[in-house]
């Protein structure tokens, strides 16, 4: 499926029914069903854009950076003319989400990030965030999963037996990737002093074996955020929705539900 957003064509993916859901995808990313996604369709409208540039989603000439994506959702959420929207961010997406939260939160009731990146914590010496275009495949997922074998099941990484098509997509998400985040790596010098502006409730989500962003990135960026709340999910990395989804989904699904 596809949406126009202020003239740009995004591709989305969209099940459930109920209040609105938008859901921010992490760089390694195929337009797929998951089973994180189908548990929460049924509870809510799930909507999950193609960031531009991601899947086939075009990338305009003046989109080259995280805060022209956030600028982008912030349009979409005014095309969907609700109030009421759900916004979740993962990993990249929970940047492009905090970024979003920082500006304006007139259409979102809730946010929750995941794994998120974005912030620098340390020094210009320290690393915050593995660099993970340098790492091999399995570099990865012994960095990204707290089992890897389950991740190689799991995961379509770039490699001569993925199908042409899909190979394309992720090679052009990484290439975007790049893009965005390459230079300062992965994050925005000041959005860790911005998150202070974010006035919704705020859950942080991250899995405890993640060796991406670790845990205790994780605690600074729910600290700087006003009430925010941490929650960690066990036997999981990275992508805690991929690797335990049910378990995702029962600690997301009543701070989404929750009543204002």
């Amino acid at each position: 499926m596809e949406t126009d957003v202020a003239g740009l064509r995004l591709e989305f993916l969209a099940a459930g029914q109920g209040k609105p859901l938008v859901v921010l995808h992490d760089q390694e990313y195929l337009n797929t069903a998951w089973p994180y996604l189908d548990l929460l369709a049924e509870h809510f409208s799930v909507m999950v854009p193609s960031h531009p540039g991601f899947g086939h989603s075009p990338l305009p000439e003046n989109i080259d950076a995280i805060d022209d994506v956030a600028y982008v959702y912030l349009d979409l959420l005014r095309v969907l003319k609700r109030p009421d929207a759900g916004i979740m961010g993962l990993g990249v997406g929970g940047w492009i989400a905090a970024e979003m939260a920082v500006r304006c939160t007139s259409s979102v009731v809730r946010l929750v990030l995941v794994d998120a990146v974005g912030i620098k914590l340390g020094d210009r010496t320290t690393r915050d965030i593995a660099d993970n275009f340098m790492l091999d495949d399995e570099g990865f997922l012994e960095t990204s999963w707290h089992d890897p074998a389950a991740g190689r099941q799991t995961m379509k990484l770039p490699g001569p037996d993925v199908p042409e098509d899909e190979l394309i997509t992720l090679l052009r998400n990484r290439q975007t990737a790049a893009l965005f985040g390459w230079k300062p790596f992965m994050h925005h010098p000041k959005l860790r002093q911005r998150l202070r502006r974010i006035d919704v409730p705020t859950l942080v989500v991250w899995g405890e074996a993640d060796g991406i962003v670790p845990p205790d990135y994780g605690r600074a960026y729910a600290a700087e955020i006003p009430g925010a709340k941490f929650q960690l999910i066990e036997r999981a990395g990275h992508y805690p929705y991929l690797e335990q989804p049910e378990a995702f989904v029962r600690t997301v699904l009543p701070f989404l539900t929750e009543e204002d």
